[in-house]
């Protein structure tokens, strides 16, 4: 059986901004858990306990999210980003047998992880990879397999055509690695297309198929998201709390948790140490409720939701269904939050916020997100400087990391707010504001003399 997986988390991830700049992406948590955490643990409870983790920008973070990990884990530097393929073969320069190459920026279902290696074991290809059908997402954005009865005939970069996508989720022989070594470092596109000089698995895998060598192809029978850009966050996040209530078989309560009886519960309780629920709170769904966190007089949660520990969540403020708060936040008097916080988010009072907001982001009273164009169609965003319409939460608003609002201020929709940035009171954000910037209004005042004499006095 494999043992052994090489994860990959060495990228800058540009596309991910403006969750990249104190981070690298796979260390964002996704329901609470950072991703490469999240995959880490899945793939020790599958028993592949010897993990080695290429890292290079953010290596911190990484570090950080896999401190007292399951697994056995060493950490390999890539000194530059020269593509996938090299970050693997550095992964696997000591290791002598088969082994999983697993991007470290995805949020995928256990099973696929597990159907993967085992049709690896059973049918012993050189190499297997993990595929997903397109859905609503365009062929131009991805990798691209083409496939024949569970059998890869073909790669294509960023094609016109195609079914199917690669997920980032491999198996190899050893036999395989001169084909990662020898990789030419130019991914397969089809006429007229541009691809960057990067080392890519997959081109590996289709100079393998050049050769008549046999690559299987695993349709992934679980949910699978890869965290490319900002909007795969709230995507991941619902995925993510689904799979966990539906592996729930009843409340999970501890002794010192408190719940009040004149609250309103509908859905499944995971409360942990000190957690309360106060009275008039309503609970709609199935809710985990970290060490010390609160629901009290009045909060409503409208669906399942998970809550970080010691946040707070009082006097009627509003939390959408499918969000995940970090820890330590406060959400207070006629707040209204939906979508994914990460930890010490200050949400005081009457705002109305969907979307994603990093860590320690402090909303100014009556901050509000204007997540419905007048049009009703979806905001047209621009990743590296390349127009793109994203498939979900294009309305929504994306605070950057340690960033804060004035009083009144408004988002418009589909904006990005970089990290330690500001957007001061009352003004209307049209465009994205970049890291380390402040936009304010300058008011024209007029002053006048006035007075009873104005009234015929």
């Amino acid at each position: 059986m494999i043992r052994t997986a090489i994860l990959l988390a060495a990228g800058a991830g540009v596309r991910f901004w403006p969750y990249n700049v104190v981070r690298n992406k796979c260390a964002f948590p996704i329901a609470n858990v950072p991703a490469i955490r999240r995959l880490s643990d899945d793939l020790a409870a599958l028993g592949v306990t010897r993990q080695v983790v290429v890292v290079g920008a953010g290596e911190a973070s990484i570090r950080a999210a896999l401190r007292g990990a399951a697994a056995e884990i060493v950490f390999a530097r890539q000194a530059r980003p020269d593509g996938t393929a090299a970050a693997a073969l550095l992964g696997a320069a000591s290791i002598d047998d088969d082994l999983l190459v697993v991007a470290g920026d995805i949020v995928t279902d256990r099973a696929n992880l597990a159907a993967l290696r085992d049709r690896f074991e059973r049918d012993r290809p050189l190499a297997a990879a993990l595929v997903q059908p397109l859905g609503a997402e365009s062929s131009l954005d991805w990798l691209i397999p083409f496939v024949d009865n569970g059998v890869l005939h073909g790669v294509e970069g960023h094609s016109r055509d195609g079914d199917r996508r690669f997920c980032g989720v491999y198996a190899f022989r050893p036999e395989a690695l001169p084909f990662l070594r020898d990789n030419p470092a130019l991914v397969r596109v089809g006429v007229g297309g541009m691809p960057p000089v990067d080392a890519e698995i997959v081109q590996s895998l289709q100079m393998m198929v050049d050769e008549g060598e046999r690559v299987a192809t695993v349709d992934a029978p679980g949910f699978h998201v890869d965290l490319d850009k900002p909007w795969h966050i709230l995507e991941a996040n619902a995925r993510v709390i689904d799979a966990m209530a539906a592996a729930l078989d009843g409340d999970r309560i501890d002794p010192t948790a408190r719940v009040h009886d004149g609250a309103d519960i509908r859905g499944r309780l995971i409360l942990g140490p000190g957690a309360e629920i106060g009275n008039r709170a309503v609970v709609e769904g199935d809710l985990w409720l970290g060490a010390g966190a609160k629901a009290l007089n009045g909060a409503i949660i409208q669906g399942r939701a998970v809550v970080g520990r010691e946040t707070v969540l009082r006097d009627y403020c509003l939390i959408g269904a499918h969000s995940s708060l970090g820890a330590r936040g406060i959400y207070g008097h006629g707040a209204e939050f939906s979508g994914v916080a990460l930890d010490t988010v200050y949400c005081y009072h009457y705002c109305e916020i969907w979307g994603v907001v990093g860590m320690a982001v402090d909303f100014g009273a009556a901050t509000v997100c204007g997540n419905l164009r007048f049009d009703d169609r979806a905001t047209v965003w621009r990743i590296n400087g390349r127009p793109e319409i994203p498939t979900t939460a294009a309305n929504a608003a994306y605070f950057g990391d340690f960033c804060r609002t004035g009083v009144n201020a408004i988002i418009m929709p589909g904006r990005r707010l970089g990290a330690y940035s500001i957007c001061g009171p009352g003004v209307i954000l049209r465009d994205d504001l970049p890291d380390r910037a402040m936009v304010m209004v300058e008011q024209q005042v007029t002053t006048r003399p006035w007075g009873p004499e104005r009234y015929g006095w």
